[in-house]
Parts: C-alpha cells; sequence; structure tokens
C-alpha cells in the first residue's frame, strides 16, 4: 500500500518540469530568443494545445502519427490529437487564418507532447521554438532561417555550432531517374538513413538499373564532408537528371552563402541526409553542439505541407528545444536584486514602500502571520524596518 501511494509523486518517464533556478533560466532565454525572433520581424503566433488529427497530421506522412497521443472529442466524436510538432500548425495558420500573398514570418514557443521519447532517456514533452518563412521559394528565404537557427544557438551561449546539410531533391530526383517503385524507394532510404553499404549495394544490384544509374546511387552515401564535398557530387552526379543538378547547385548556393556569413559554424554536407524525407522538399539541417550526441536543432524546406489547408505555400523554418538550449548552453542569467524582506502589516507609509519597490524591479517578500521568519531561509539580504524616520530598507543582520 505504501509503495501504491508513494507512486502517485512519480511522474511518467520522459515527462519533465521545471523547478527554481532552471524555470528561471529557461523563461530568461524563451524572452531573449522571443526579442531576437521580432527583431528579425518574425510575428507570435500560439497554437492550441488541441487539434483535429486531420489538421496535425496533414502533409506530415507517417512521421508523426505515432508520436502523437490521440483522443476523442467528447462533443463532436472525431479524433482529436496533442501536438508533437507546431510546425503543421504555424503552416495550417498560414495558410487558412492570414490568407496573405506576401512572405509571412512567423515564431511560436510552446510544449509539445511525444508518445515516445527521440533516443534512450530523452524527454517527451519538448519546449519547441521555432521560426517558420512562407511565400518565398528560393535561397535568400533558406539562407535568413537557416542563419536565424545559428542565431538562436549563438544566444543560448552554444558558439561552436557543427551542422549537417543536405538536399531531398538529390535523391527523390534520382529515384524518378531510375524508376524506382514507391516500395522500393523507401526500404532504399531506411538504408541510406543508416548508412548500411553491404545492404545498399544489395538492393541496388537487385533493382537491375544500368551501370551509370547504380554508380550514382551507390555514390551517396560516401558524399559527405566539407563544402568541397559538393565538387565531388558534381563530378559523379555527373549524368543525373536536370532536377537533381538543380538541387546540388541550390544546395550548393545555400552552403556557400552560410559559410560567409556565419564563420564560426561549421558546415559538412552531406548528399544522404534525408531527414523528414516524407514532406521536405528541398534542403534539410541539423545542428549539434559539444556535449549532445544527438541533433540540437533542425529545419528545411517544405513547400507543400499548406495543400491540404487550401494553399501550398513555399515555406521553411527550423524549431529545437528550448530546455535542451538550456541545459547545453551558457547564458549569463541576470543579475537577481537583493531580496527584501518586509513586515506584514496595513500601514499606509509600509504599502507605499513595498509598492514602490517592486515597481522598480525589487523584489520584496512580505512575513505573513505567525510566520517564524529566518532572513536566511528566506534568502533576503535586506529587511524593512520602522525606524523614527519612518520604514526604510536595511541591510540585514
Amino acid at each position: 500500500m505504501m509503495k501504491r501511494q508513494n507512486e502517485h509523486w512519480l511522474l511518467p518517464e520522459g515527462i519533465d518540469e521545471l523547478l527554481p533556478p532552471q524555470a528561471e533560466q529557461v523563461e530568461q532565454l524563451r524572452r531573449q530568443l522571443l526579442d531576437l525572433y521580432h527583431s528579425w520581424g518574425y510575428q507570435l503566433v500560439m497554437p492550441p494545445l488541441v487539434e483535429y488529427v486531420e489538421s496535425l497530421l496533414t502533409g506530415t506522412g507517417a512521421d508523426l502519427d505515432l508520436k502523437t497521443f490521440k483522443l476523442t472529442d467528447q462533443l463532436s466524436g472525431r479524433m482529436m490529437g496533442l501536438r508533437a510538432d507546431m510546425t503543421p500548425q504555424v503552416a495550417r495558420i498560414d495558410a487558412h487564418k492570414l490568407c496573405s500573398d506576401k512572405p509571412s514570418r512567423l515564431c511560436y514557443i510552446g510544449n509539445v507532447l511525444w508518445t515516445r521519447p527521440d533516443g534512450f532517456g530523452g524527454s517527451r514533452s519538448p519546449l519547441q521554438v521555432g521560426a517558420e518563412l512562407f511565400g518565398h521559394d528560393g535561397v535568400a528565404s533558406d539562407v535568413e532561417v537557416l542563419t536565424l537557427m545559428l542565431e538562436t544557438l549563438k544566444a543560448a551561449g552554444l558558439p561552436r555550432i557543427h551542422f549537417d546539410l543536405g538536399h531531398v531533391g538529390i535523391y527523390r530526383g534520382l529515384v524518378e531517374q531510375a524508376g524506382i517503385s514507391s516500395e522500393d524507394e523507401m526500404v532504399l532510404f531506411d538504408a541510406l538513413q543508416r548508412k548500411a553499404l553491404p545492404e545498399i549495394e544489395s538492393l541496388i544490384a537487385e533493382l537491375e538499373l544500368d551501370s551509370d544509374m547504380a554508380d550514382m546511387l551507390l555514390a551517396l552515401p560516401s558524399l559527405s564532408g566539407d563544402i568541397s564535398t559538393l565538387d565531388d557530387a558534381k563530378n559523379r552526379l555527373a549524368k543525373a537528371s536536370p532536377e537533381v543538378k538543380a538541387a546540388l547547385e541550390n544546395l550548393e548556393q545555400i552552403a556557400t552563402a552560410i559559410a560567409s556569413r556565419v564563420s564560426e559554424a561549421s558546415v559538412h554536407i552531406d548528399i544522404a541526409e534525408l531527414r523528414a524525407y516524407h514532406y521536405q522538399t528541398g534542403i534539410v539541417f541539423a545542428a549539434f553542439a559539444p556535449g549532445s550526441g544527438t541533433e540540437i536543432a533542425r529545419g528545411g524546406r517544405y513547400n507543400d505541407i499548406g495543400r491540404a489547408f487550401g494553399r501550398a505555400r513555399p515555406a521553411t523554418g527550423f524549431s529545437t528545444d528550448l530546455r535542451v538550449l538550456s541545459e547545453l548552453g551558457s547564458v549569463q542569467q541576470a543579475q537577481q536584486p537583493t531580496r527584501i524582506l518586509a513586515p506584514w502589516g496595513e500601514d499606509a507609509e509600509l504599502l507605499a514602500l513595498v509598492n514602490s519597490l517592486r515597481q522598480e524591479g525589487r523584489i520584496v517578500i512580505q512575513e505573513l502571520p505567525g510566520q517564524d521568519v529566518d532572513m536566511v531561509a528566506m534568502e533576503c539580504g535586506e529587511v524593512i524596518r520602522k525606524t523614527d524616520a519612518g520604514w526604510r530598507v536595511e541591510k540585514g543582520n
């Protein structure tokens, strides 16, 4: 019985809470990032925590389906889901609510919930923060979003950033050129993500492709490294379709622009990088930092996600977990003012002093009737006392 009672206080695995001072640190970073996005012209939106699953999963394939908690709406009888990613929600807002023909810059922050963590010991309730740019299909918008992601990580105190950069159009174009079926495409895709070379060789041999096509597909896992990798890719994919060559050119333009803009970031090209392949349509990227074995931010271009909402606008964006940034970063916490202990009372002069101090940004804690006050326990360095000259703030002793 005692064990069962104690279990009432346990949180589900992967469900987190923030206590002081960590909560204050996360909140400070949240404000900094929202100010950063505001300075770039990104407007804040606050999507709902729950929506009908048709809306939440539109355009994302099966990527989010298994991660999404589902429940029945008692009012309509329809299936609803707790959001596992805010990107589809922001796409819905842009396409259905804002209905603007000009580029829209939107940012967001809020908890998402996953049925399973991304990795061992990971959180199932990330505090997702990100930015999306709708209405422009070109290098400039991809560069802007990628630069903003790197500025986000820098603001979190993570100056040494490494990120992988790829383009789903390369693999997608080669598959189309080769005439590979959708079933075989996904089997090959899975092997590429694991860089399982013997498996990849076996699969391509079974497809009985011509030698040029087979060589180009076999080259994908090895085409990774610094920006010079793109020259190697052009040579080894020289017989690819115009669509593949256009994707390579797009990737090179973005990589070159980022390398010149953000010198402290290490750019790693990975032609076989296919994160979120089912709904991304252009570049894909993921950022890594020292001390983290997994990606700390991700993003890319996803031009088709808004089609189900009536407007398939070009779109590019990124997202990250604010809690992870706070844990890995080294944000200088704001200097907290000395806490002041005030006696309880209805004296007008005392209350006026307390209100004045709080308006100045000071922290004033009033003792409660019957409370055995200990200034050390209350973490107060000053106290308000009644003197011959009235109520005054004095150093504690």
